[in-house]
């Protein structure tokens, strides 16, 4: 692509980050991208290219918006520690405390904190759910209500890839009388301004870009990605993925929601009901300037906003995963966290799979490659987004933006 095909606003200094945007088209390749860092609150370098729809030859302009996967659940986490620093949510409490037909089940005991952290034991739903109903919120909060945990929670802990979103968003929603969507919608969107929806007004339906997915890999190419990741050796990466991820396993089954969520083909994420519904896991659209902006606005003043203080930033950036085994891995394996899964109470901490400014960085990435975060020390907010979905955990895009942030930062 030439310069021509890019747009962007770019200060003095960062050059560099822009030459690693454009290097992304050539390789691995890109189809459209967006990628926005603030310093100080204000923004520093705002990048973007491509096409939006490779079928129709659809570029990709200053408001297109994309789907970004679980990077929502950085805006999800922010929400929650909106109402812990306003002392309308005790993190050591429990849940039942708020909504108290969670107890069913042996769930009594569990704590809001372990909800964030993913220690509540409640990475699935037995289930059977629809799309439908899961589109719908309440038939997955009375399936969780009747859930089991799988191990006593606070004692081990596993990615909860789509539950996490109802169980947070739930605690919102007895709290405020709002939807999770609706909460930000109106505390964290509406007064920066942002481009991101949890639940999309249809009206914006045009803005966004059709997802792309990269040439599927084989299970060598999967094994050698995490080894050359993580500096974990072979031995240990294949237990880690067979245990995890083969056909039937814990993580398959936890993406499917109860059979509600069709993984194989992933047709529901082009679909209008996707985009409507309220999924504070995993269905945020949004701009790369907006959550840029967004997680600014946790780490310093932007235009006179300030989302959370320095003391409620400390505590949730607090490393949990560290303190507790990864359930479901086999006998006499135990993986560090700060190399599988660095997770605070609701976002991830620097790690070898996870592309950070700094030591104090914090963020969440998305199945895909698009990723979000803060840096206190740095005074950073940065995104990128992209539309060419890759699920290699080698993936270098973003990997290659966060080198060139330190980079210009000095």
């Amino acid at each position: 692509m030439t310069a021509d095909d890019f747009e962007h606003g770019v200060e003095e200094g960062w050059g560099e980050l822009a030459d690693a945007f454009r290097a992304n088209f050539e390789d691995p390749g890109e189809v459209g991208a967006a990628c926005c860092v603030y310093v100080g609150g204000r923004p520093v370098a705002n990048l973007w290219g491509g096409l939006a729809d490779r079928e129709a030859n659809r570029p990709w302009s200053e408001d297109t918006i994309v789907h970004v996967a679980s990077t929502t659940k950085g805006a999800t986490a922010i929400c929650a520690h909106m109402l812990a620093q306003r002392g309308e949510l005790d993190l050591d409490a429990p849940v039942a405390r708020y909504w108290p037909e969670f107890a069913a089940n042996g769930k009594d005991q569990i704590k809001v904190r372990w909800l964030l952290s993913h220690h509540a034991g409640l990475p699935l739903v037995d289930g059977p759910l629809t799309f439908e109903q899961a589109c719908a919120w309440h038939p997955v909060i009375r399936a969780i209500e009747a859930q089991k945990p799988l191990w006593q929670p606070g004692t081990e802990h596993v990615y909860h890839a789509v539950t996490y979103g109802f169980l947070v968003g739930e605690l919102v929603r007895r709290i405020t009388g709002k939807s999770l969507g609706t909460f930000f919608a109106e505390e964290v969107a509406a007064p920066l301004g942002l481009s991101a929806w949890i639940g999309l007004p249809e009206k914006h339906e045009k803005r966004v870009s059709k997802l792309h997915f990269a040439a599927p890999f084989s299970v060598e190419e999967l094994l050698a990605g995490m080894i050359a990741a993580t500096g974990l050796d072979e031995d240990t990466v294949t237990a880690w993925v067979e245990s995890m991820w083969r056909p039937g396993s814990l993580q398959i089954r936890a993406a499917e929601l109860g059979g509600a969520l069709d993984n194989t083909s992933g047709e529901y994420m082009l679909s209008r009901a996707w985009r409507a519904s309220e999924f504070p896991a995993a269905n945020m659209i949004a701009d790369a300037h907006s959550l840029a902006r967004m997680y600014a606005a946790t780490v310093s003043d932007v235009d006179g906003i300030r989302l959370l203080d320095p003391p409620t930033v400390e505590r949730m950036t607090v490393v949990q995963t560290d303190k507790t085994r990864m359930y479901g891995l086999p006998p006499g394996l135990n993986i560090p966290a700060d190399r599988s899964f660095n997770m605070s109470l609701g976002f991830w901490r620097p790690g070898p799979m996870t592309p950070m400014v700094g030591p104090g960085s914090f963020g969440h990435p998305g199945s895909g490659g698009s990723v979000a975060l803060g840096d206190p020390d740095a005074g950073v907010g940065f995104c990128y987004v992209t539309n060419l979905w890759n699920f290699r955990p080698d993936d270098p895009r973003a990997l290659n933006l966060g080198k060139a942030v330190r980079s210009c930062l000095g």
